[in-house]
């Protein structure tokens, strides 16, 4: 017998909330071996609560939650998983990844957002005092728009001659060590990250007014475009993953204690992180390999374009990429209710 039927119901939530989680989190990817344990614990427990609200509570609602998450962690636990054997990376990338961003839409929009505003203001200072460049900009980007030009177009042949494949490992360990740092910074309750992903998009925004004021928009669409369309975004995602970490560790809006808030999107900013990792590889290889090429040797229009159709399959990629996944999802969640 439940003596307080409240009490009892605020004590068990959070096991309930938990295991809609890994239930939800099992449905998209291979869970590890604790975490099925976990999940087959609280489906026992679960179990048992459905069983002493059938025979002492009139609440059919709370009793009609229970036994849709109930029966899915049974299909889940005790269906066959041949389907499910190993780690698919085509799987990974190209639906689990894209379906992760949209399901934390707020913490990449204000990672997007933070970087923009820090573009704003990076674009603004420049334009208030174009003097400010020896402060913002690093020393290989202190002289004049024009001088960089010519001295870039100066160059005839390969320049990246037998050394592509260094200067592109170097770009992507470089790339992503920033990445990592944007997102560790997430422990600091995000204010970290919010200041490294500023920081990032004033620099990016003095760049691109330097370039824009000195009358070399074109050289700068050409030299940014290839790569920066999938860098820029792949740095926001880092952001976006530090912003994950934070909210969990803010805990607003759950009542899991901290150390089942942080495993509950564990699995989320591991695949937010591996995919930005992905990104960045190929950002590293289109910079080494495209990027530094410039007209006559390399006609910018080749690399406007080729930037043109990255953003558009990007784009693609993120709008519509996991819907297949998630439309099974729905039709599943559907049939429990």
């Amino acid at each position: 017998m439940i003596l307080d039927l409240n009490q009892y119901i605020e004590k068990e939530r959070p096991c309930w909330e938990e295991l809609q989680s890994l239930i939800e989190k099992k449905e998209v990817q291979v869970l590890s071996l604790k975490e099925a344990r976990r999940l087959y614990f609280l489906y026992k427990r679960t179990a048992t609560a459905l069983a002493r609200f059938k025979s002492e509570s009139h609440d059919l609602s709370l009793q009609q939650f229970l036994e849709s998450l109930v029966s899915r962690a049974y299909r889940e636990i005790y269906k066959a998983s041949k389907n499910r054997v190993g780690f698919n990376p085509w799987r990974w990338f190209f639906s689990i990844f894209p379906l992760t961003l949209r399901k934390h839409s707020l913490p990449l929009l204000i990672s997007l957002a933070t970087l923009l505003s820090g573009a704003v203001i990076g674009g603004a200072v420049l334009y208030m005092d174009i003097d400010a460049r020896q402060d913002l900009l690093p020393g290989y980007l202190q002289i004049s728009p024009a001088e960089r030009v010519q001295i870039e177009e100066s160059e005839k042949g390969d320049r990246l001659q037998g050394n592509k494949m260094t200067f592109s490992s170097y770009l992507m360990t470089n790339n992503i060590k920033v990445s990592i740092f944007t997102f560790s910074l997430g422990i600091t309750f995000g204010f970290g990250t919010i200041l490294v992903l500023f920081f990032n998009g004033m620099l990016l925004g003095a760049v691109v007014f330097d370039y824009i004021a000195g009358g070399q928009a074109l050289f700068l669409t050409g030299w940014l475009l290839p790569h920066g369309i999938i860098e820029i975004p792949a740095i926001v995602i880092a952001g976006q993953a530090g912003l994950v970490i934070a909210h969990a560790l803010i805990g607003r809006g759950s009542m899991l204690p901290l150390k089942d808030r942080m495993k509950v999107v564990s699995g989320d900013v591991v695949t937010l992180l591996g995919g930005t990792a992905v990104l960045l590889v190929w950002a590293g290889i289109v910079e080494a390999f495209l990027s530094q090429y410039h007209d006559p040797v390399l006609p910018y229009s080749y690399k406007i374009a080729f930037g043109l159709t990255e953003l558009v399959v990007f784009g693609l990629f993120l709008i519509l990429g996991g819907r297949k996944l998630q439309l099974l999802k729905w039709k599943k969640k559907k049939l429990t209710l």
